[in-house]
């Protein structure tokens, strides 16, 4: 009996197996400046596997987030011989991409940033590029990204930062104003865990230096300070997007933990510039709605740890990261609740070319230096600011949407201001 039941099994099975068909051939179309070799040492299909239409999915998801592909789809085709053939048909982006990046607000402030970045070099999705920027003070920058150099899950990146600024700094006489320059050279490993995760760790030196440059200093605060560190950061990132050219529909959280180990300086330093931890995590959610709506929305809670009372902050108030409208790094806090909301409607498309408007609700709130946490919540240090915008976007060219918003301050002194930039905005 038992003997009957094994032969059924048996021949069960091998009727199941009969109808699983075959991937035989992979085929991969389309491609001008990305390697094939890279495509295929990128995607979980592989010729004479067994065809998997989730596997596909997946594939097809993958490379639509690569910088280098505009769009892929797959075709599965059974030809007369009786061979079934897998094609990704793949468009590819132009991917050399100057960006420029413009901000005022009514204070008269005035920022600028120009660069240039590669991400599909040498063909295998490679970041190369630069910037330099104009806020108050000259700052420039260089970065080399290569995700895949190991295999298709473990990758390498270093980059190298001259930055200068104008910083205000908090103490309890009142804010001033010091130029901050930091020098930092960045190598960082980057690993793909499965499909929707991944990590990177990596390790900065930095030299910074402080220097006032105000009037009326205040009694017992350093005129100039100076600091090497060490800067140990840790992100995780999960991401669970369809991208559809200009629309995204989709979930990503991303969590980065970074450690500042003070090494040497001078003695206000010493006094100054404590190691400290800090946290943050976003939130990403997108929606596409009906044809031509995409709701997108951000949370950032962030907070440090062991600097609570240093006037030197790590969280910034500005135009370009957290709220439009507002300004240029006006604020900083030891802790941020900050919220973004948008709707984002196609008001015209035509080919490569689509023209999207935008109406925007940005908030947050910060916890000063030396504050409790209460101050989150009660109101003091809250901005609010809606606003709209208009998205000039080119379907072909990797991030090529050109982002104009206007942000109106309706919270206490709050200011209205215009915010240009490369990409949207999250």
């Amino acid at each position: 009996m038992k003997k009957s039941y094994l032969i059924i099994a048996l021949l069960i099975s091998c009727y199941l197996t009969a109808q699983e068909k075959k991937v035989d051939e992979l085929t991969i179309t389309g491609l001008k400046r990305t390697k094939e070799a890279f495509i295929r040492k990128l995607v979980e299909v592989k010729p004479a596997s067994i065809y998997d239409s989730l596997v596909v999915a997946d594939d097809i998801e993958r490379l639509n987030r690569l910088p280098g592909i505009a769009n892929a789809t797959a075709t599965f085709k059974e030809k007369e011989n009786g061979t079934n053939v897998l094609t990704y048909t793949i468009e590819e982006n132009f991917t050399i991409i100057p960006g420029l990046r413009i901000s005022t607000a009514n204070n008269g402030d005035f920022a600028f940033r120009v660069s240039v970045f590669e991400f599909n070099g040498f063909g295998n999705n490679q970041l190369i590029g630069g910037f330099y920027e104009r806020d108050v003070f000259n700052s420039f920058g260089f970065f080399w990204e290569h995700p895949f150099l190991f295999s298709n899950k473990l990758g390498l990146g270093f980059n190298y930062q001259n930055l200068s600024s104008q910083e205000p700094v908090f103490f309890e006489e009142g804010t001033k104003d010091y130029r901050f320059d930091s020098k930092s050279v960045e190598g960082q490993l980057l690993f793909s865990f499965d499909f929707h995760n991944e990590a990177e760790l990596g390790l900065s030196y930095i030299n910074e230096t402080y220097d006032f440059i105000g009037e009326d200093p205040v009694p017992g605060a350093p005129f100039s300070l100076e600091a090497n560190k060490l800067l140990y950061r840790a992100v995780y990132r999960h991401v669970d997007i369809d991208v559809d050219y200009q629309y995204i529909d989709g979930f990503t959280s991303e969590f980065t933990a970074q450690y500042v180990h003070f090494l040497n300086g001078d003695q206000n330093a010493a006094i100054f510039l404590d190691d400290f931890l800090s946290l943050r995590n976003d939130f990403l959610y997108y929606k596409k709605l009906n044809e031509r709506g995409n709701w997108a929305s951000r949370l950032r809670l962030a907070v440090s740890l062991g600097n609570d009372d240093s006037p030197f902050a790590p969280f910034a108030l500005d135009n370009q990261l957290n709220i439009r409208g507002v300004g240029n790094t006006i604020d900083r806090g030891t802790a941020a609740i900050v919220f973004n909301t948008e709707y984002r409607h196609t008001l015209y498309e035509k080919k490569w070319f689509v023209l999207q408007g935008n109406a925007f609700i940005d908030a947050g709130t910060w916890r000063n230096p030396g504050s409790d946490f209460s101050e989150l919540f009660d109101g003091s240090t809250a901005r609010l600011y809606p606003g709209l915008g208009v998205r000039f976007i080119h379907k072909r060219i990797f991030n090529a949407v050109f982002r104009l918003d206007y942000g109106f301050g309706v919270t206490k002194n709050g200011t209205n201001g215009i915010v240009f930039g490369i990409g949207q905005y999250f």
